[in-house]
């Protein structure tokens, strides 16, 4: 089976085993001002990393589906990109994959930095999702970081109140991301917001995206963390292939660009004697093993792609 492809008798089994009576699954959003720890509470309900998690708001471009399968429920989560202003193109569209995202999903989760405080962004973010038809829980995360219980209730009291006269939150729970502690219970009031249904997708799956799509992804995330003062969202990777070597088994091989802004975006991704994409790339490449389960030769190439966030024909062709 090819990169991407689909092993239909697979998933037709998977669909067709007998689940038990109150079964629940839906889709599910997570969505959130930029750098709430989104990606970092999906790959913690998954419970493998499905998501890039940096340190830059505003690094999730493609709606991420990752699944938690229970013997009572599955949950299939998309993990959105935070509403921005829209500054260029890829704002525009990013905001508009929001929006359709939260009208087709069965429930959405509204995260908040409860230890920032309730900003004018979950503001902003709330009233927009007052208008939304589908039920939301508000997830207050980064508990752990207030320590205070006095500080807490005010922020919940202030997070309970944000969509305004005539719509509440379907439940609000305080949970850390980062240690783990409360997500469990948040599963557990998720699983009860989601109607009745057999499972949506294998019970064995835990993400959608193709081996290609994760390679760039980690390959970006690794790159983001030693550019991030320079060019995080001037960054976009590709990978042309992911292909077993022709004589060892255990071999594959990965080929990436790398597609920056302008010329002098090239030489701050390369380093000094290649020295930033080197480690980079070392580091994305033993990623890349625990994933593909086997020895990874990742080539990279860095191409200019100028100004390719404001440019329809080249975001199509970065797949945005």
């Amino acid at each position: 089976m090819t990169d991407g492809e689909l092993d239909l008798e697979a998933i037709l089994a998977g669909l067709h085993e007998p689940v038990p009576e109150g079964h629940r699954a839906g889709l599910i959003a997570l969505s959130g001002r930029p750098n709430v720890g989104k990606s970092t509470l999906l790959n913690r309900i998954v419970g493998e990393k499905v998501a890039i998690v940096t340190d830059v708001p505003g690094t999730t471009r493609n709606t991420i589906r990752g699944v938690l399968t229970r013997p009572d429920a599955q949950l299939v989560f998309l993990d959105t990109p935070g509403l921005a202003k829209p500054r260029t193109l890829l704002a525009r569209r990013l905001n508009d994959l929001v929006r359709d995202t939260w009208a087709s999903v069965d429930l959405i989760v509204f995260i908040v930095d409860v230890a920032a405080g309730v900003g004018r962004g979950d503001t902003f973010l709330a009233g927009e999702l007052a208008g939304v038809d589908t039920p939301v829980v508000a997830v207050a995360n980064k508990a752990d970081l207030v320590g205070d219980r006095t500080r807490m209730l005010p922020e919940l009291d202030r997070l309970s109140r944000l969509l305004g006269e005539g719509r509440s939150f379907a439940d609000i729970v305080p949970v850390s991301a980062e240690t783990g502690d409360n997500v469990d219970r948040l599963v557990d009031v998720l699983v009860g917001h989601l109607p009745e249904s057999p499972r949506l997708l294998p019970p064995d799956q835990v993400s959608d995206q193709p081996e290609r799509q994760l390679a760039a992804e980690i390959l970006r995330e690794q790159l983001i963390a030693r550019t991030f003062d320079e060019l995080p969202h001037s960054i976009a990777v590709t990978v042309d292939e992911v292909r077993p070597d022709e004589d060892r088994e255990d071999l594959v091989h990965v080929d990436a660009v790398i597609h920056v802004e302008r010329d002098s975006q090239k030489g701050i991704v390369i380093g000094r004697k290649g020295e930033t994409l080197k480690a980079a790339a070392s580091d994305a490449r033993r990623e890349m093993e625990a994933l593909l389960g086997a020895k990874v030769f990742l080539r990279t190439h860095v191409r200019v792609a100028k100004e390719w966030q404001r440019d329809p024909k080249q975001l199509g062709r970065l797949g945005y």
